[in-house]
């Protein structure tokens, strides 16, 4: 008989920016299966605690000229377009904001 490993995983929440990417020049299938319409770019961010997505969702909204598309205050995933400057400017602010502001942990800033 062979042992069996059990693991017990926790939800610990912390002050995090724990993704913050860029899709550059997103295909046309992608956007249709996200729901939004195309752009040059998707930013995307998922933060703890969730409620983290509501100011994140601001400051991306004030560092550049983005549409917000989704915004997620349980589960911390925000999710917003326009064109690739200004989604890069956009998660930069965002990301910088929670962590000066707030005293987040930062996520490195990626990019496909």
């Amino acid at each position: 008989m062979t042992e069996k490993f059990r693991s017990i995983q926790e939800y610990v929440p912390g002050k995090q920016a724990t993704l913050a990417h860029m899709i550059a020049h997103p295909s046309a299938e992608l956007c249709q299966q996200i729901g939004v319409a195309e752009q040059g770019a998707i930013g995307i961010m998922t933060i703890t605690p969730g409620e983290g997505a509501i100011i994140a969702g601001d400051a991306a909204g004030k560092s550049g000229d983005i549409k917000l598309e989704f915004v997620d205050r349980f589960t911390g995933c925000l999710v917003f377009t326009g064109d690739v400057a200004a989604v890069e400017s956009a998660l930069h602010g965002a990301v910088d904001a929670l962590a000066r502001v707030l005293g987040f942990s930062p996520a490195p800033i990626t990019k496909t």
